[in-house]
């Protein structure tokens, strides 16, 4: 657990959710509605129902739902919510503890956006932190990555131990983000630091590091179906799989972050191709 970290690092727990009420609490998170194909060529919709989103147990599940139209095709469901404009904060310990999905083509994630996205540009140059990644089709493995800079780049760990299975029982995954560092963890274990990233735009110039991870982020918990980076599930053999989660705590330091004198040691970015937008 990360006990160690918030005892060790001086932190006093800010905001959490134990998910012990009837029903997802709107007065925390917000519920996102998109089309199949919005990101990454993902196959489902994002929807507001509570077939796909509710309290189940004192856990958050998000809970995905294969239709089979009159053509013969397939089409999914899912959920995906936020904390944006409601908790949104710069720095801290941002911990999850929760339960993956199994299945080829599942991609469960604890993450986190700008609650500005335009204030360094949008995606990729605002940033974006990925504190869990799993693939349903490899629940053994965890990622963690931050995205950033334009053109495009992200910085990536993996975690996987023998006997780890992500899907078969809970886990605590979390990340300390400082200014000018970002720790993740699995179940208090250090897996992955990282401290070189930057914000800029080819013929626009670079905004002062630790930018753009020096601003607002909000918590976002999704689970997507199918994908560029993940693979497609077998449609015929398809089979519904929880994403589960037991409860989101966040953390700060007591003392406050002062991030006015941190120096950055990556190297200056080198651009190779064409622009992206």
């Amino acid at each position: 657990m990360t006990d160690d970290v918030i005892s060790e690092g001086g932190y006093t727990l800010k905001w959490q959710d134990e998910f012990d009420g009837e029903e997802l609490n709107r007065d925390d998170w917000n519920v996102e509605l998109h089309e199949p194909g919005w990101v990454n060529a993902e196959l489902q919709e994002y929807v507001d129902s509570e077939e796909n989103i509710f309290i189940r147990d004192g856990k958050l599940v998000l809970h995905p739902i294969q239709t089979k139209n009159e053509d013969g095709t397939y089409s999914y469901t899912s959920g995906r919510v936020n904390t944006q404009n409601k908790h949104d904060f710069t720095y801290g310990l941002f911990v999850a503890r929760a339960k993956v999905p199994t299945g080829t083509g599942y991609l469960p994630a604890f993450w986190m956006m700008p609650q500005d996205e335009n204030l360094y540009g949008q995606w990729p140059r605002c940033g974006e932190i990925d504190i869990m990644e799993v693939h349903g089709s490899d629940t053994s493995t965890t990622y963690g990555t931050v995205h950033y800079g334009n053109p495009h780049n992200q910085n990536q760990g993996t975690y996987a131990a023998d006997g780890v299975d992500f899907a078969s029982d809970f886990h605590e995954f979390a990340v300390e983000w400082l200014p000018g560092e970002l720790i993740w963890y699995v179940d208090g274990v250090e897996f992955y630091r990282t401290s070189e990233w930057y914000s800029a735009t080819e013929g626009q110039g670079t905004i002062t590091y630790p930018a753009p991870f020096d601003q607002p982020f909000h918590v976002i918990l999704n689970l997507a179906v199918g994908g560029s980076w993940v693979g497609y599930p077998d449609d015929a053999a398809f089979q519904s799989s929880d994403y589960e989660i037991d409860y989101v705590r966040i953390y700060q330091k007591e003392e406050g972050y002062d991030d006015s004198n941190v120096q950055s040691p990556a190297k200056e970015p080198v651009f190779d191709g064409e622009l992206e937008i």
